[in-house]
């Protein structure tokens, strides 16, 4: 780091404060943050009780739900509390415009052809300007085609842009998602529940 400068003496350095390099410093913001998705979480694990079955309800998680999660990412975000313990994943990594981007592209390609133009507008301003607030990465000729697709547009103008995001969630955010604490502790508690 400019202007720090470190000695090579180890008896030094066991004398100093390290709050820099100490490791609570930064896991304050996670931990607030994990808490925060723990809470969400517990809500959504069903309280059972003798002879109630969690997969009756639409708003109780199940067990088999969670883990065919782990099947595809097209299974994972066909469900809504996965879309949200995704997007709460994806909000730890700060790349949350990737799953929200794709939500808005779903829900675009829902829209009525009288409202497009103003919702295309409005999804290309937030994710794929290259001076958006939650910018997607996408390369130059991908933006430049959605741009030129908007300007005239149609329930497919942001395909090209939403399949590079699907693509890079599933080979990059989705294995470590199936990986994190996050979705082994929720099934790990489901199937502990289950037990019950």
């Amino acid at each position: 780091m400019p202007g720090m400068f470190f000695s090579a003496n180890p008896k030094e350095l066991k004398e100093t404060d390290h709050s820099l390099l100490d490791d609570k410093t930064h896991k304050k913001r996670p931990k607030t943050f994990r808490m925060d998705v723990k809470a969400y979480l517990r809500s959504m694990i069903p309280h059972l009780e003798p002879g109630i079955k969690p997969s009756k309800s639409k708003d109780i998680l199940s067990v088999n739900e969670v883990m065919q999660w782990s099947q595809s990412l097209e299974k994972l975000l066909a469900n809504q509390i996965g879309q949200d313990v995704f997007g709460n994943f994806l909000k730890s990594e700060f790349s949350e415009e990737n799953i929200e981007f794709w939500l808005a592209c779903e829900d675009y390609k829902k829209t009525e052809s009288d409202l497009l133009h103003c919702k295309a507008e409005k999804i290309y301003k937030a994710f794929v300007h290259s001076d958006a607030a939650k910018q997607i990465n996408i390369d130059f000729h991908t933006r430049e085609s959605t741009a030129r697709k908007i300007k005239a547009p149609t329930p497919t103008c942001f395909d090209e842009a939403q399949k590079i995001i699907y693509t890079l969630m599933e080979k990059d955010s989705y294995p470590r998602f199936l990986k994190s604490n996050m979705y082994l502790n929720l099934l790990n508690e489901l199937q502990a529940n289950s037990l019950k």
